[in-house]
């Protein structure tokens, strides 16, 4: 094999190819295969980030940074900027991109973010935490082994380079000088379609997949939707009538209509969520230091953020979140801290079972989200979150129907992770 071997391209043109020096680097190939650098292949170069004045609002050129490569995509609706068109085909010019183009990010961590520019791109540039592939061949294939290629290369420290705060770099030279196994051509296109093939397999699988899980969420709202119309559990007439424990709540308790629970058991009341819980603010506390306790990090998607002003929340408290598009999600402190300024405390009466009560707000979450207040942010319709109609079973019986949940749920919940 000459050191140089010429392949006809479906583009139409030729290629010289200069071939490894070592025949197995980093492994033995099929026969036919030969390792090639990626700036053989495609077309390879790194973005930059012109100055502040290049930048504008709207009406110019897309321009792409890392937090837009999200789940393998270009999610430009995440927090677009733009510069303008003649940066874009002035100091940018060598990095403008095109519809196929592959974007890589050459910093981390994470290493292995990869996209294809999307149609609904025709026109973008991007930041220099990234490169652009332009594949004269080999799009399909060249873009999984990339995935493969950064995944393992991050965990590997001898072929990236730590910059500070510990962030792993590689370099354009190192992106250019990328082994990469090259079939030939009637292979590559056998490897496609054998690609796509297992491509619909696996979306077929995926589909099937979401159905279950959607039938799962349906299945759940079913139980919840027995459990308040005293459907879930059997009565048992030895059970104190629930409108004893509401006059323990407020004495001057009387029973109204069923409204839309006109089949429940006899021992069994409906009332206004507002008797039952309140919506209040933590005390306002300064000068101590105390964890955040913020949407993100009660999602456990953030490390722990201390202030020394806010409002006080003891650990085991219930936060409803009022503010956001899932205003009505609740969540219960682990530890101490300073309430989120998206949040209220939900404070649940005594002589109630806690779990019940929430199950109730859990069933009544999506038509908290479709009636939300405001424009600019959406708030929690408080008003209507007093008056939601809560069917109140004996204590003993919310006790069994929690205990019903919780087993269902257990079984459900082992499916989907199974998926």
């Amino acid at each position: 094999m000459s050191d140089n071997l010429v392949l006809r391209l479906r583009r139409g043109f030729f290629l010289s190819l200069t071939i490894s020096d070592t025949p197995h680097y980093p492994y033995l190939l099929p026969k036919g295969w030969e390792w090639c650098k990626l700036e053989d292949i495609a077309y390879v170069v790194s973005g930059s980030t012109p100055a502040k004045t290049c930048f504008v609002e709207k009406a110019g050129i897309p321009y792409i940074k890392m937090y837009n490569l999200r789940n393998q995509q270009i999610d430009f609706d995440y927090h677009p900027q733009y510069i303008t068109e003649d940066t874009h085909n002035g100091k940018l010019q060598r990095s403008r991109t095109e519809v196929g183009d592959l974007i890589m990010n050459i910093v981390g961590p994470p290493l292995g973010k990869l996209a294809l520019i999307p149609p609904t791109l025709p026109q973008a540039n991007f930041n220099q935490a990234a490169v652009l592939i332009r594949p004269y061949m080999y799009k399909e294939i060249l873009a999984l082994y990339l995935k493969s290629y950064l995944e393992e290369m991050s965990e590997i420290d001898s072929v990236t380079t730590r910059g500070s705060a510990g962030q792993v770099n590689i370099s354009l030279t190192q992106s250019q000088n990328m082994r990469i196994p090259l079939p030939p051509l009637a292979e590559q296109h056998r490897i496609v379609a054998e690609i796509e093939r297992w491509f619909s397999l696996i979306s077929i699988i995926e589909s099937g997949k979401n159905d279950l899980r959607d039938t799962i969420k349906q299945a759940k709202n079913k139980i919840l939707d027995l459990a308040i119309h005293g459907k879930l559990v059997p009565q048992d007439p030895n059970d104190e009538p629930a409108i004893e424990l509401l006059k323990r709540i407020n004495p001057d308790f009387t029973p109204c209509d069923n409204g839309h629970y006109p089949q429940l058991p006899e021992s069994w009341c409906v009332v206004p969520m507002q008797l039952l819980c309140s919506l209040t603010n933590g005390e306002k506390q300064s000068g101590i230091e105390r964890v955040n306790l913020d949407v993100k990090y009660l999602r456990g998607e953030r490390e722990v953020k201390t202030l020394t002003i806010g409002r006080y929340t003891p650990a085991n408290t219930l936060l409803i979140l009022v503010d956001g598009e899932n205003s009505g999600e609740v969540f219960r402190t682990p530890i101490e801290g300073y309430q989120g300024s998206t949040f209220k405390q939900l404070s649940i009466n005594d002589n109630l079972n806690t779990d019940y009560i929430l199950q109730v707000i859990n069933l009544h979450r999506k038509t908290l989200r479709e009636n939300k207040v405001g424009s600019a942010i959406p708030h929690l319709n408080k008003k209507l979150f007093k008056a939601i109609e809560v069917p109140i079973p004996p204590y003993n019986e919310q006790q069994r129907i929690v205990e019903a949940i919780n087993k269902a749920f257990m079984s459900l919940n082992l499916i989907m992770e199974s998926l």
